[in-house]
């Protein structure tokens, strides 16, 4: 099997599409009932399912994004009405969240290291 999509539940899946869609440079590509569905690249979408119920405690799954330049991408992603998550910051990952609060890593493009505890190292200054 291969992921295809993964689905986001959101009280506003405008807003998190808009959201998504301008962090990751993608365009909605089709909107049907309760979903909305990002351009697919690399045989992946991303889509957001309308939902009544409210998000609670830490996601079981999140997603990693990646970039040449995570400092940047966390100043894009507070601009576009996301934050970052400083409960997380002693495990060295740069963890944000989305306007709805669901939590994702950004992560640096090419290898980073990991301690003994799953600490990473990449923001700690070199």
């Amino acid at each position: 099997m291969d992921v295809n999509c993964v689905t986001i539940d959101a009280a506003d899946p405008d807003r998190l599409a808009a959201f998504w869609g301008e962090l990751l440079g993608r365009s909605v590509s089709a909107r049907v009932g309760p979903y909305i569905f990002l351009e697919r690249r690399n045989g992946l979408t991303v889509g957001f399912q309308r939902t009544d119920a409210a998000k609670i405690g830490k996601n079981r799954v999140h997603l990693d994004v990646e970039s040449d330049d995570p400092a940047a991408e966390q100043a894009k992603v507070e601009a576009l009405g996301g934050r970052r998550l400083h409960e997380y910051d002693e495990g060295g990952f740069l963890v944000m969240a989305d306007p709805e609060g669901n939590e994702f890593c950004i992560l640096p493009k090419g290898p980073f290291e990991l301690d003994g505890e799953g600490r990473a190292d990449y923001l700690r200054p070199r």
